[in-house]
C-alpha cells in the first residue's frame, strides 16, 4: 500500500510540475503580446530579388488562383518571381499556370516531402536571388507583404516570419483552427519578440536570405515537420528570427475533424521526434555556450500544445474538486484542489490575453461546443505517433463545408 501511494504521490508531482511550468510559459509570454513589438524603419531602402517558392502536392483546387493572388504585390515585378513547384498536378492545371507570368517546376519524389521539393526547385532556379519567400499552396499575401518583408531585412534580419492569419471561418473546426493559430502567433512570435526571443516560424509566410536558405535546407531531410528542423537549425546557429504582425498571409483552415486530426497527429510526431534529437544539444548550448534561444525552442518541442493544455489542466482541476469534496479526508493524494486551481487560471488568463478582439463573438461560441471533440482527437493522436514522422501526410485543400 506504501509503494502504491508513493507512485500515486509522484505521479501528481510529475504533473503539476509539468503543466504548472507550462501554464506559467504561456502566461509569460501572452503578457508580453500585449505589449507592442516595433520594428524600426530603415534609411534606406534596398530592393531585393525574391523567389516566391509555392510548393503544392495534388493542390489543383487553389494553386491557379494562389498564383495569380501572388502576382498581384505591390512591390516592382521584375524584383519577385513567383515559382510554383508542381508535385503531382493535373494535366490542365499545369496548362493553366503555363498562361500565367509564373515559373512551373514540375516535380516527383516515391516519397513526397516539403523539403525535397524545395531543394528541388533551388538546384533548378539557380542563384540569382536574395531573398527565398516559402508560401503554402492555399496561401495569400496581401499586396504589401513582400515590401514589409523587404524592409526588415533592410532592418539586418536574414530570416522572417510573417503574421498568418485565417482565409476561412466557415465551419467550427476552421474557428477553433483560426483561433489556435492567432494564439500561437501571441504567444510564441509576437511575446517572443517582445521579450528578445526569436519569433517561431510556422512552415508558410517565411522568408530567408537565399543563400543561406539554400545551404540550410540540403541538410534537411524531415518528411513531417520541416520548418521544425530549420527552425532548430537556425536557432542552434544563434540566428535571430524576425516576426511581422502587420505582415498578413492568409491560410486555409482546416474544416474537417478527420484532417484536423491528421495534421495534428503529423505536428505531435514531429515534437517528439525532435525533442528526443535536440535535448542533450539544447542543454549543452544552454550552459556551455549561453543560448537561451536554442533550449527555448527546444522546450517547446516537449510542451503541451495549447488544446491539450486547456483540457488537461481543466480535467486535473475537476478531479481534485471533485475528490475534495466526496473524499474530504483522503490521505492518498499529497496535492488539492487549491494547487490546482492557480494553474486552472493561468491557462486561461494566458488564452483570454492572447485571442483576438474579433473571436469574441457568437460563432466562437458555437465552436467551443467543439472543443471538446478537438480535445479528445488530439489525446487519442498521443497513443498514434508512431511512424507518423516517417511519411507524407497530405492536407487537402481548397473544400468547404458549410
Amino acid at each position: 500500500m506504501e509503494i502504491l501511494k508513493l507512485l500515486i504521490t509522484i505521479i501528481e508531482y510529475v504533473f503539476f510540475i509539468y503543466f504548472g511550468f507550462a501554464a506559467l510559459y504561456v502566461l509569460l509570454f501572452a503578457a508580453a503580446g500585449l505589449f507592442p513589438h516595433r520594428n524600426k524603419k530603415p534609411g534606406l531602402t534596398s530592393t531585393r530579388k525574391f523567389a516566391v517558392l509555392i510548393p503544392g502536392y495534388k493542390e489543383d483546387a487553389v494553386i491557379v488562383e494562389v498564383a495569380r493572388e501572388a502576382l498581384k504585390q505591390d512591390y516592382p515585378q521584375a524584383s519577385y518571381d513567383v515559382v510554383i513547384i508542381a508535385d503531382s498536378f493535373k494535366k490542365e492545371t499545369l496548362q493553366a499556370l503555363a498562361e500565367l507570368p509564373v515559373k512551373v517546376i514540375e516535380v516527383s519524389f516515391e516519397v513526397s516531402t516539403k523539403s525535397k521539393a524545395l531543394n528541388k526547385a533551388m538546384q533548378e532556379l539557380g542563384d540569382d536571388y536574395d531573398v527565398a519567400l516559402i508560401l503554402d499552396a492555399d496561401n495569400m499575401m496581401a499586396p504589401d507583404f513582400i515590401s514589409k518583408v523587404n524592409q526588415a531585412f533592410d532592418n539586418g534580419f536574414s530570416v522572417v516570419q510573417g503574421h498568418r492569419v485565417a482565409k476561412n471561418t466557415n465551419t467550427s473546426f476552421a474557428v477553433l483552427d483560426a483561433i489556435s493559430e492567432e494564439v500561437n502567433n501571441h504567444i510564441f512570435r509576437k511575446g517572443h519578440r517582445v521579450l528578445g526571443f526569436s519569433s517561431a516560424l510556422i512552415g508558410s509566410g517565411m522568408a530567408f536570405d537565399y543563400m543561406f536558405f539554400k545551404n540550410t535546407m540540403a541538410n534537411v531531410k524531415a518528411i513531417g515537420g520541416f520548418d521544425k528542423e530549420l527552425e532548430l537549425k537556425l536557432l542552434k546557429g544563434k540566428n535571430k528570427i524576425e516576426y511581422l504582425p502587420d505582415a498578413i498571409v492568409l491560410d486555409e483552415k482546416v474544416q474537417k475533424s478527420e484532417v484536423f486530426q491528421k495534421q495534428r497527429k503529423r505536428w505531435l510526431s514531429a515534437q517528439f521526434v525532435y525533442f528526443g534529437r535536440y535535448f542533450f544539444p539544447g542543454l549543452y548550448h544552454l550552459f556551455f555556450k549561453g543560448n537561451l534561444d536554442f533550449f527555448d525552442k527546444v522546450y517547446q518541442m516537449v510542451s503541451p500544445p495549447r488544446i491539450l493544455l486547456v483540457g488537461l489542466v481543466t480535467l486535473l482541476t475537476a478531479f481534485y474538486t471533485i475528490v475534495a469534496f466526496i473524499f474530504p479526508q483522503n490521505d492518498f493524494l499529497q496535492l488539492s484542489v487549491q494547487q490546482w486551481l492557480p494553474v486552472f487560471a493561468a491557462v486561461v488568463v494566458a488564452f483570454l490575453f492572447s485571442i483576438p478582439r474579433k473571436f469574441y463573438k457568437k460563432e466562437t461560441l458555437i465552436a467551443i461546443l467543439s472543443l471538446p471533440k478537438a480535445f479528445a482527437l488530439m489525446f487519442l493522436s498521443l497513443f498514434k505517433l508512431k511512424g507518423a514522422n516517417k511519411k507524407f501526410i497530405h492536407t487537402e485543400h481548397g473544400v468547404t463545408n458549410n
